[in-house]
């Protein structure tokens, strides 16, 4: 028996060797999606029955940190179902092998080539960040600020009337999942009930921005802290002034144009204004107001910050901040004529723009077509079922209102853009047409930017 089980370990470890890291990555989120969806299907997990279906949802939206829902978790599962729910995104959250390979570290202080191979492919990094400081990074800040978020939420559930044994456990599920940026609430209206809640709407509001920027920008600012000599890579510079920007910009938009917003008084209209626009760039997914009630210009607005999302190897999802950029300075050195790809003074390394390229053309492209085929399985409103591909491949968790309406094909379109979505567009397609196992290292200048 014990022969057995060597062998078969043997065997197992010959096969992720030989497939390359872009497939192991694949598999890797794919046996997470299957255990937990054994673990759901315990009888002592569910409160009700629920269908295999919408099990496997909730576990492919779990473990891709989207949030989208076709059942009401807490209605749904059980506690032990709802700590399965939340460990999935916990581990969607910091990705594959990180929690194992930080422990490794924290050991033998050595990782094996297959390791940093796997991590380098999960991971973007500028040549300025090593991956071993990049990983404690990613371990230590998501604990202390899951951490402190819980109890943040403790104190702001109590304040608001809650009881501290009531208020306990929403407060740590809640924490993990907007800093994992997942977007599962435990709530019946999510966080509608918080529009006017300064508290609730900061807090997450801090846990989502600190996630959603990355695991890049946290290491290249402690490091600045820690060495005086250190200086900041391009890559947190891009993310920093883009999400300021753009989030400034949807802001504006949701304040002064949408009527849901509108009819709101006072503090409420600056709050649920600047919640939107955060929860769609963080991809946070949760909304203190009903997208469903929105105006087409507005549901556009939203649509082109899921796009966009955040920063590269973070907990956000979407086309990220520095592969918009190095699409805008392709842009305008060819209008301008430059014979150099430069933005900020700075030169874009040629392998960088190749990635960006063909991430924005394969982005786009899986947009339009889990499009068409809901369009073929559905009879729902064209904006919503573009709002719900949108969500979905940018791991937002945002609806207005149609997910739980959604037929069984239309339930499967959805489940595998999610998982296209958290492993990465240009990952997934690697994974699946990649003809080799082998990826030639990249040689890149200083100025490097991670997309």
């Amino acid at each position: 028996m014990i022969r057995m089980v060597r062998n078969g370990l043997r065997k197992y470890r010959r096969f992720k060797l030989g497939m390359s890291p872009q497939q192991n990555l694949l598999y890797g989120f794919l046996s997470y999606v299957v255990i937990g969806f054994v673990l759901l299907n315990l009888p002592f997990m569910q409160k009700v029955p629920v269908s295999l279906l919408d099990h496997l949802f909730i576990v492919s939206s779990a473990v891709s940190t989207t949030g989208l829902v076709t059942i009401n978790i807490y209605d749904s599962y059980t506690i032990w179902g709802q700590i399965i729910v939340m460990l999935l995104f916990q581990l969607g959250g910091v990705g594959y092998l990180t929690i194992t390979t930080f422990f490794i570290l924290s050991t033998t202080r050595k990782i094996t080539h297959w390791h940093r191979r796997l991590l380098k492919s999960e991971f973007t990094l500028p040549v300025t960040i090593k991956i071993t400081d990049f990983l404690k990074s990613v371990i230590v800040f998501t604990l202390i600020m899951e951490f402190f978020g819980a109890l943040a939420f403790l104190w702001a559930f109590t304040a608001d009337g809650t009881s501290f044994t009531e208020a306990l456990w929403p407060s740590i599920f809640h924490s993990v999942s907007a800093f994992c940026t997942a977007g599962f609430s435990l709530f019946h209206s999510g966080f509608a009930d918080y529009v006017g809640n300064g508290w609730v709407n900061l807090i997450i509001s801090v846990l989502a921005i600190a996630g959603s920027l990355g695991f890049i920008v946290v290491t290249d600012l402690y490091l600045r802290l820690r060495k005086q000599d250190h200086r900041l890579s391009f890559t947190t510079k891009i993310v920093g002034w883009g999400f300021v920007i753009l989030l400034s910009v949807g802001t504006a938009f949701f304040f002064f144009t949408e009527p849901t917003i509108s009819g709101l008084q006072g503090k409420e209209r600056w709050y649920a204004s600047f919640f939107q626009a955060m929860t769609a760039m963080t991809t946070v997914g949760f909304n203190t107001v009903d997208f469903g009630t929105f105006i087409l210009p507005m549901l556009l607005v939203t649509f082109f910050l899921m796009y966009v999302g955040a920063s590269p190897s973070g907990t956000a999802g979407g086309l990220k901040i520095t592969t918009l950029t190095a699409i805008l300075a392709i842009l305008k050195s060819r209008i301008r004529g430059d014979k150099k790809i430069t933005f900020l003074h700075r030169t874009i390394p040629f392998e960088r723009l190749y990635v960006a390229t063909s991430s924005f053309i394969f982005y786009t492209s899986i947009i339009f077509l889990g499009f068409f085929l809901l369009s073929f399985t559905e009879d729902l409103p064209t904006e919503a079922l573009l709002f719900e591909v949108a969500s979905a491949l940018g791991t937002v968790g945002l609806s207005t209102g149609i997910t739980g309406k959604l037929s069984a094909a239309g339930k499967c379109v959805v489940i595998v853009l999610m998982f296209i979505g958290r492993l990465g567009v240009l990952t997934f397609g690697i994974a699946v047409w990649s003809r080799t196992t082998k990826q030639d290292s990249i040689e890149v200048p200083e100025g490097d930017i991670a997309v």
